[in-house]
């Protein structure tokens, strides 16, 4: 039997961000993922530190940047491509109103650093924005599918390509027994796949479905990342991501007719030009009720540890929280109780 410090299940954000930490901290570990498309990896990869709709800032977020920025920046070098593309976020204005409500939320403490107190006028005539847009600072993307593809690699022998068979774990004494692996340790980071873990509490988690759609047209020609009622995210090559949808009802991943007419739909409130689909893909989120993530163990025992309920913001905030958890679980460094999963209890 193989001994290691933690077997985690599932690669995600939230998997390769705890990866991360064992690499920092000389754990050794060993990672369970069957390969099937998380919401991260479907996802736009778009970082935002503003919630555009009111014009607040994201929860946290002065420390969830500082880390995403530096981590990701790391991880390019641990991996040898570039993984963050730093990209201003176009925010399009629908009236006077909203410009005179940008001005005032540039002006607060919290915002300032990431709103632009200027109004940009469009110069694209493709895009529809008579009112211009206001600029968001400390945006941009990661491409999920180039960082995941070579995280594998650099994992090599120690992800282990099969579905996770839970009636296979057993827990004795000090340690976690699964197959032919011993661990002090199991973390379950499997997103909304969580829903089927026999150990974690299905109500915990609000699955909520998000479709995209990928589109080509060479006369948009933009490098800037657009947000009206859609974002709509340069790929490179006249390509770009356009979306999400959300919807609370799904039971499947599965696109659907209804999601691409609705994203088409808003797209031509947006843009004027000619464009077409040539892909749409689909994710579910693990959200939770309050909108904050689900870090820790349950009473039932302490060697199952959860990391989980990371939403839409998961690119975001998984940095910062895998040293939160690695903390709890090393350090014994509670975690703060906002975000600890005994809350829902």
């Amino acid at each position: 039997m193989e001994k290691v410090d933690y077997i985690v299940v599932g690669l995600g954000i939230a998997g390769l961000a705890m990866c991360e930490q064992f690499e920092k901290n000389g754990s050794s570990y060993v990672v369970f993922d069957d390969g099937s498309k998380g919401s991260t990896m479907v996802s736009g990869g778009l970082i935002n530190p503003v919630v555009l709709k009111r014009f607040t800032a994201v929860w946290n977020v002065d420390q969830f940047l500082q880390k995403a920025v530096s981590f990701y920046g790391e991880l390019s070098q641990r991996l040898n491509i570039e993984v963050w593309y730093p990209k201003n976020v176009y925010r399009i204005f629908n009236n006077i109103e909203e410009q005179n409500d940008w001005m005032v939320a540039s002006d607060k403490m919290e915002l300032s650093p990431y709103l632009s107190s200027e109004v940009v006028k469009n110069q694209n005539p493709n895009i529809v924005a008579p009112f211009g847009f206001g600029k968001v600072f400390g945006s941009g993307t990661i491409d999920p599918v180039s960082l995941f593809r070579n995280y594998r690699e650099f994992l090599g022998s120690k992800i282990i390509s099969e579905k996770f068979e839970y009636y296979k774990l057993s827990e004795k004494e000090n340690s976690i027994f699964y197959k032919n692996y011993s661990a002090k340790r199991i973390i379950f980071t499997e997103g909304a796949a969580v829903l089927k873990n026999p150990y974690f509490k299905n109500e915990y988690i609000v699955p909520n479905k998000g479709e995209y759609i990928i589109i080509k047209s060479p006369k948009l020609q933009i490098d800037k990342i657009l947000k009206g009622p859609m974002f709509v995210i340069p790929l490179g090559n006249d390509h770009y991501k356009v979306g999400a949808t959300y919807n609370r009802q799904a039971d499947d991943n599965s696109a659907t007719e209804m999601a691409k007419d609705e994203i088409i739909s808003k797209l031509k409130k947006m843009i004027t030009c000619d464009f077409e689909v040539v892909d749409q893909p689909t994710g579910i989120r693990p959200t939770t009720k309050d909108r904050k993530p689900l870090l820790g163990s349950l009473p039932e025992s302490k060697r199952k540890v959860f990391f989980n309920g990371l939403g839409t913001r998961g690119i975001l905030m998984a940095p910062y929280l895998s040293e939160i958890l690695f903390d709890y679980i090393e350090n014994r460094i509670e975690i703060p109780k906002e975000i600890d999963i005994n809350r829902m209890a």
